[in-house]
């Protein structure tokens, strides 16, 4: 045993040589100056030229993830003209930035390595002037100019190899096997410190660009609003489960820094325009919540017009449209229940039960399988008694085939506490599941934005009536369009609507 300890003392003596020379030894790899924020730099596991290619290789994942660009050139070209006047006003004006627009109906912005800068068709739907939408811009650069990506890579990857090394000494695998996460450790979420500096250069840069710095709060705030909408929606206690919030920590201190950066650029409030009328003349029309190639979510109903399906979820489900699934969630009374939608390949000519029982279902110890037809479809069906989050219940599987190569999947977490009448209902959601023909698909369009400007007689209430929703009408036209609870309507200003006409 002391032969032991003394081999294993010796180790991690040369461990921390290793690490001395390989990480904590600026003057063999030197540090830098970073032009954005004047810090003194030490990221020797991700040079600039290393960011660039890291963006260019997880550019095309990105496009993947989020379902593709938007495909509506003029508001591609709208962003990217705003983000490169931006850029262009940046320490890195020469880092050839690119700007994309997501189609998706998420909330949410982000940046990658390399000058790669990405928002949401939502979040464009939720910005109510250019500046704010260059607020978002703005801030995404600075994280590009700040090299925080390469700051969290380089710790994170730093403490990786540390344990590696120190594995490979000691002959601990689990240690060893740390460095292996490296590869998508520059995916990792931004500090809140980070979050803060991205803020102060994102001001910097509106106002050397000429925009209003103070439209940063302002968005800030509405995202806070649509976080609180979205919760209330979903019965959640807060909105901090936002996508948008997992990458950017949003609190009362942050928009109040941002405010303070403002007053500190020495531009007085309301100084500049907010360039409101002509962001609202760009974004008329946008595609608003589901889009043709991912599907429309429609009251109780999910339908997809390029696939050609549909199926509708009992009362008391929330429908959630995710790029890869759809998810439906119980709310209030029937918290628990969770259901997930997808499509997954299947070998022609293979049996639906075979595939349930044998790759899908394979380890859940499925009983009550059988045999079904849906809508003429063969189907198989089975159960797992299991442990779920909110206690014991059930997972119930449906396989449809959909095509002969395809087959459509539910799954269904079901609380032991569920009523009759629900399962029921959830048994009659997989059972209606159904094709669409050309003509009914051809019928589906989406919702889109439509600027509409206050006549005399129009209120608040009036307008939220016309939003092709059934519920919180007043709540969603406020929060779309930024106003105030006690916000009188002027005749002549303009709005943004919801219109499920085409």
């Amino acid at each position: 045993m002391i032969a032991n300890l003394r081999r294993l003392s010796r180790q991690l003596i040369q461990v921390t040589v290793i690490l001395t020379i390989t990480v904590a030894s600026p003057a063999l790899t030197g540090c830098t100056t970073n032009p954005a924020t004047g810090k003194q730099e030490f990221t020797p596991l991700m040079s600039p030229e290393r960011e660039k290619q890291v963006g260019a290789e997880e550019h095309p994942k990105v496009l993947q993830e989020f379902g593709g660009a938007y495909d509506e050139p003029r508001i591609g070209a709208y962003v990217a003209q705003i983000g490169g006047r931006l850029a262009a006003n940046s320490e890195l004006p020469n880092l050839n930035f690119r700007f994309t627009v997501l189609d998706s109906d998420i909330v949410n912005a982000f940046a990658l390595p390399g000058g790669y800068i990405y928002v949401t068709r939502g979040l464009v739907a939720l910005a109510n002037s250019e500046a704010e939408l260059a607020s978002v811009l703005a801030h995404e650069i600075g994280h590009v100019t700040g090299r925080h990506t390469a700051q969290r890579y380089n710790q994170a990857i730093g403490l990786s190899l540390g344990g590696a090394i120190l594995g490979a000494a000691i002959g601990n695998q689990v240690a060893s096997d740390l460095i292996q996460q490296g590869a998508q450790l520059y995916l990792l979420g931004y500090s809140r410190s980070q979050e803060y500096e991205a803020d102060q250069l994102g001001i910097r840069y509106l106002v050397r660009t000429g925009y209003d710095p103070y439209a940063e709060a302002d968005f800030l705030q509405s995202l806070e609003n649509y976080a609180a909408l979205e919760a209330h929606l979903s019965g959640q206690k807060n909105g901090q489960n936002s996508e948008f919030f997992a990458t950017h920590p949003q609190t009362a201190k942050r928009a109040r820094q941002a405010v303070d950066a403002a007053r500190a650029s020495g531009v007085p409030v309301e100084a500049r325009p907010r360039l409101r009328n002509r962001f609202l003349e760009q974004i008329d029309g946008l595609i608003f919540g589901g889009s043709p190639e991912h599907g429309y979510i429609r009251g109780q109903t999910f339908a997809h017009p390029k696939l050609r399906f549909q199926f509708t979820v009992p009362s008391g489900l929330r429908l959630i449209n995710q790029p890869a699934a759809v998810i439906a969630k119980g709310q209030s009374g029937q918290s628990g229940i969770q259901v997930k939608f997808d499509m997954a390949p299947l070998a022609p000519g293979s049996s639906v039960l075979r595939y349930l029982t044998d790759e899908w279902g394979q380890g859940l110890r499925l009983t009550d399988t059988a045999t079904v037809t849906v809508n003429g479809m063969e189907a198989a069906t089975g159960a797992a008694n299991v442990r779920l989050s909110s206690g014991a219940g059930q997972i119930r599987l449906m396989a449809i085939r959909y095509s002969q190569n395809r087959v459509a999947r539910f799954i269904i977490a079901i609380p032991n506490s569920t009523s009759a009448q629900m399962r029921q209902e959830l048994q009659r959601m997989t059972y209606g599941f159904k094709r669409l023909s050309e003509a009914e698909a051809a019928a589906l369009k989406p919702y889109r934005i439509k600027i509409h400007t206050v006549r005399a007689g129009d209120t608040l209430d009036s307008l939220a009536a016309r939003l092709p929703y059934t519920d919180f009408k007043r709540d969603r036209l406020r929060t779309l369009n930024g106003l105030a609870a006690n916000q009188q309507l002027i005749p002549g200003m303009k709005l943004k609507l919801v219109s499920d006409s085409n």
